[in-house]
């Protein structure tokens, strides 16, 4: 932070008081959702005469439901470096400790609040086998938990998380029915990151996933395709293995 020539920043108030404490001098020049597009020109036109800059967040990791998308696009396409410095971030906190499986994981950031896309979020969660993440502000917690209770996730693990990092961190763990009915009154307070866990595989008849890839086969399908499709159809990955590879007899 010293090194660099400007220092980009949601709130310049805020950041101010980290970079005192550690007695950053660099100038902080404001970068949020309501000036990036006129803002971000004039900071390439910085970094095209030689200059360093550097995007920080309030909270969090830039571009992760942050600011920041527009420059590190600009400066990428400009020819320029874009160096990460990884550093908190609520998204891969609450994963690591929700003691929910994470080797595979789609993040959703904040979803709409009403109308089609929320509809369309809320739909894409429940049809995702992994596990997905999301933030939440915290008086629709209860409710976002509810609608996907009511899509048909009730039973899946899930682990409200707040806070993360600072001093009121709390982790609550159940299944997202159980969730939705303790903050169907009252939310959380401070931020919020909600981990729903895989969907339970459904039982998947072993004969008739052998009469598919059979079909796949004579059809001219290439293993690849025909493990790939049993994979879809809830087949294990074993088990997709070893009847896309059979010969026929």
């Amino acid at each position: 932070m010293k090194a660099v020539d400007l220092i980009l920043a949601e709130d310049t108030r805020h950041s101010r008081r980290l970079l005192d404490h550690y007695d950053v001098a660099t100038a902080v020049s404001a970068y949020h959702e309501h000036n990036e597009a006129q803002a971000t020109p004039k900071i390439l036109e910085r970094l095209a005469a030689g200059q360093d800059v550097a995007l920080i967040s309030d909270a969090g990791t830039p571009l992760l439901s942050d600011p920041g998308a527009r420059i590190v696009s600009g400066a990428i396409e400009a020819g320029m470096d874009v160096v990460a410095i990884p550093g908190a971030s609520a998204l891969l906190a609450a994963l690591s400790a929700a003691g929910i499986g994470a080797e595979r994981f789609t993040f959703f950031g904040f979803l709409a609040r009403r109308g089609r896309e929320r509809t369309e979020a809320l739909a894409e969660i429940a049809a995702t086998a992994h596990t997905c993440v999301l933030y939440e502000a915290p008086a629709r917690v209860g409710a976002t938990l509810g609608e996907l209770a009511a899509g048909g996730g009730g039973a899946r693990s899930c682990a409200v998380a707040r806070e993360m990092t600072k001093k009121f961190e709390e982790f609550r763990r159940g299944t997202v029915a159980d969730l939705a009915g303790h903050y169907g009154e009252e939310g959380p307070r401070g931020e919020v990151v909600i981990v729903v866990g895989p969907r339970a595989e459904e039982a998947v008849d072993e004969a008739e996933l052998s009469r598919h890839a059979e079909q796949m086969r004579s059809a001219g399908a290439p293993p690849r395709e025909i493990v790939a499709k049993l994979t879809e159809m809830g087949a294990s990955r074993n088990v997709a293995y070893r009847l896309g590879h059979e010969r026929a007899p």
